[in-house]
């Protein structure tokens, strides 16, 4: 989708908020700057993502940032963003810093651990991804049984334990002893970047927290289906980087 399709509303949304003293962007990674592949290590940025991104935090009173529900070192390693492009992993449990566990929690962490691997094991397609507060359970390249059946399993047992948060996504459950949340997070940069106005754009269940505590004169892009509390809507990622490089132009001019 060119600039010019994004939609009348949506850029008439883009060029008011381009126009504020101090600006804050905030992107999900994976479905909304890169493509959704069924490996993860395989989602790399849309062409013309890290150019947007990298142009845009070049501007000044501008700061932008990847939130992510990947660990902080991985989405680093597979996103490529330049050092000027803030960071913020496991859905906003990790900000710029390696995360730290107390005992209890370090000791609950890796309970999670043994006992979704248990779970997972012999079942056909399902991966199990390791992150500092969490475990994910991916589903995505299991039969449809098979991914029910573990997803069942789940929520009939760790899911249900003491001190586990649970967060679920496409064809996700992520399992952290913190309780992570993107909204949070995006609040915390608005003001450490004392920032006039958010831009966010996410296209997971999980980016509803941002979406939720958006205020008027933010503008919440949802990317893909699905229901939202976004006011506005694109279709998939080269449209998410559409809407990066209509804020390009219009805040550089």
């Amino acid at each position: 989708m060119s600039e010019q399709g994004v939609g009348e509303a949506l850029n008439a949304a883009l060029t008011r908020i381009a126009g504020v003293p101090r600006l804050l962007v905030a992107c999900d990674y994976d479905g909304t700057v890169s493509p959704i592949v069924t490996d993860p290590a395989a989602a790399v940025p849309h062409p013309r993502a890290i150019p947007a991104l990298r142009a845009l935090a070049a501007l000044p009173d501008t700061a932008v940032v990847l939130v992510s529900g990947r660990a902080l070192a991985d989405l680093a390693t597979i996103s490529g963003a330049p050092p000027e492009v803030y960071l913020v992993g496991s859905h906003g449990a990790e900000m710029a810093a390696a995360l730290s566990l107390g005992p209890e929690l370090a000791e609950l962490r890796a309970r999670l651990s043994r006992e979704l691997a248990a779970l997972a094991s012999g079942r056909t397609g399902v991966r199990l991804e390791e992150k500092p507060a969490s475990v994910t359970v991916h589903t995505r390249t299991a039969p449809r049984d098979v991914a029910d059946a573990m997803v069942a399993a789940v929520r009939a047992g760790p899911a249900g334990w003491p001190g586990v948060h649970v967060m679920t996504g496409k064809e996700v459950v992520e399992l952290s002893v913190l309780p992570p949340d993107k909204g949070a997070a995006v609040e915390a940069l608005r003001a450490r970047f004392a920032a006039d106005g958010v831009v966010f754009l996410g296209d997971d269940v999980t980016d509803e927290s941002v979406f939720a505590v958006l205020r008027d004169g933010d503008v919440g892009v949802k990317v893909g289906t699905g229901e939202t509390r976004a006011e506005h809507r694109v279709a998939d990622p080269a449209d998410a980087v559409a809407c990066l490089a209509r804020l390009v132009r219009v805040r550089g001019s």
